[in-house]
């Protein structure tokens, strides 16, 4: 080859390189200043108590040390984290992310998402969701406050999102459990319970993302919620939501399955947990 031609090639390779790694920087600023990680961490605690009630429903209520240690070893942040960065690098595409950065690294992004977190945590408290539930049933919905929350659930499409992530994770759990010899069920059979539950999952997504949303956006101005709003609409907006509903999807897919499989291997060996 020759050597100009080889030195194109080179500067090339520099030019497509570059642009990749400013990339992969901003989307690991991206993830810093939305605290990702310590949300993560969150659902893994969450995962926690969902085994322990799966011990008490489908194993005859043992919770030993057995069964924690191997839902331990399924809800690994380590791999949960690989999962999300993944999927959500792919989706997020060659948006630029600086605006989405810009907001979330000011005061106003920052306290939007501890807020989020926070919110999240305080879910897994006893009596707090079902608090915060009655609450939003019994809520005027006609306020400013209200209606810029029921606008950003719209715009997000939150509601489908959310539906259709939960079906598609009850589906794999049920696949975990055929998988592991638990239960004899047909893809259609699975497809016929999941879907049989369509309705009541939209109508329990629906009410725990508004009463969550209400909970956590309840002390932060109207100012910063319809900034959050307005980014929403924007191009990087969207490529945020798709990207976040792509990790996050991608890796409950797995602890279900997981989980699934997990089930029906103590199960079938019957042996104390």
């Amino acid at each position: 080859m020759p050597r100009i031609a080889l030195f194109r090639l080179l500067a090339l390779v520099v030019l497509l390189v570059l642009p990749m790694r400013e990339s992969a920087a901003e989307i690991d600023r991206l993830f810093a200043a939305m605290q990702l990680d310590r949300l993560i961490d969150v659902m893994r605690d969450e995962g926690l108590a969902y085994g322990d009630s799966l011990a008490r429903d489908m194993l005859q209520g043992d919770e030993g040390p057995g069964w924690r240690a191997l839902v331990e070893r399924i809800y690994d942040t380590g791999k949960m984290r690989t999962v999300v960065r993944a999927h959500f690098t792919a989706a997020f595409g060659d948006v630029d992310p600086a605006p989405l950065v810009a907001f979330f690294e000011s005061e106003a992004g920052r306290a939007l998402v501890e807020a989020e977190i926070e919110t999240r945590r305080a879910f897994m408290s006893p009596g707090i969701e079902e608090a915060a539930r009655a609450l939003w049933r019994e809520a005027d919905k006609s306020t400013n406050r209200r209606r810029l929350i029921a606008d950003y659930v719209d715009i997000n499409d939150l509601i489908e999102y959310n539906v259709a992530g939960t079906m598609n994770a009850n589906y794999l759990f049920f696949a975990g459990l055929v998988q592991g010899g638990a239960i004899d069920m047909t893809e259609d059979d699975i497809l016929a319970d999941v879907w049989g539950q369509e309705a009541e999952t939209r109508a329990d997504t629906r009410e725990w993302l508004f009463s969550y949303l209400t909970m956590a956006y309840d002390d932060l101005p109207v100012e910063t919620l319809a900034a959050y709003i307005a980014l929403s609409r924007s191009d990087a907006g969207r490529a945020l939501n798709r990207a976040l509903f792509a990790g996050f999807d991608s890796m409950y897919g797995d602890l279900s399955l997981s989980m699934g499989l997990a089930v029906a291997s103590r199960m079938a060996s019957g042996e104390e947990l």
